[in-house]
Formats: C-alpha cells, sequence, structure tokens
C-alpha cells in the first residue's frame, strides 16, 4: 500500500510541478534496476554484463 502511495505522490508533484522531463529518467532508471536484478539471478548475466 505504501508503495502505491509513493507512486500516487510522485505523480501529484509531477502534475503539479510540471515536471514531465522526469518521467524517462525516473523509467530508465527502473527498467535499469530490472535489468540488473534479473542478471545477478540467471544465466543470461554474462551477456548482460557485455553490453556495459
Amino acid at each position: 500500500m505504501s508503495n502505491q502511495s509513493l507512486i500516487n505522490e510522485f505523480w501529484e508533484f509531477i502534475k503539479h510541478r510540471k515536471r514531465y522531463w522526469l518521467l524517462p529518467i525516473v523509467i530508465l532508471l527502473g527498467f535499469m534496476g530490472a535489468i540488473v536484478i534479473f542478471a545477478e539471478s540467471s544465466a543470461v548475466a554474462p551477456f548482460i554484463y557485455a553490453l556495459f
């Protein structure tokens, strides 16, 4: 439940302050974090690490 309220609060901040340019940054950081978490626990790790 707290994650949902955090997302709602962030969205209200973006709407109120007109900071729409923050959305791509947050989405990209979330995607990169998901790749790192996925790479740690799979056999794909050597191939993903080669990208960086």
